[in-house]
C-alpha cells in the first residue's frame, strides 16, 4: 500500500510543477470538442480508439527505455503497474485528442438532428 500512496505522491507532485501545460491541454480539447460538436458518433470514435490502442502498445515496449530501464530491471509488480497505467493512460489521452479532430475529418460523421 505505501508504494501506491508514493506513486499517486510523485505524480500530484509532477502535475503542481506542469499545470499550466495540463490547463493547456485541457483548453484544447475542450475547444476540439466545441469544434466537433454535433459530430461526435462512433464512426468518429473507431479510428480514435484503434490509434489510442497503438499508442498504449508501443508505449509499454517504449517508456522503459526512455526512464534509462529496461524491461528485465522490472521485477516488482508496482513496476508492471506503473508501465501499464502509464501506457495506457497515455493511449487514452491520445484517443481523447484524436476523437473530435476524426469526427471533424469524417464528412459522413455530421448528425442527422
Amino acid at each position: 500500500m505505501y508504494e501506491i500512496w508514493l506513486v499517486l505522491n510523485i505524480v500530484y507532485e509532477i502535475a503542481l510543477g506542469i499545470w499550466p501545460v495540463l490547463l493547456l491541454a485541457l483548453l484544447v480539447w475542450i475547444a476540439l470538442l466545441v469544434a466537433a460538436r454535433g459530430r461526435l458518433g462512433l464512426r468518429a470514435l473507431r479510428p480514435a480508439l484503434l490509434l489510442g490502442a497503438i499508442v498504449a502498445a508501443v508505449l509499454v515496449a517504449a517508456v522503459p527505455p526512455l526512464t534509462q530501464s529496461s524491461l528485465s530491471n522490472m521485477d516488482y509488480w508496482v513496476d508492471w503497474a506503473n508501465l501499464l497505467a502509464i501506457a495506457l493512460g497515455l493511449g487514452v489521452l491520445a484517443a481523447l485528442f484524436v476523437w473530435p479532430l476524426a469526427a471533424l475529418a469524417c464528412p459522413r460523421c455530421r448528425s442527422a438532428a
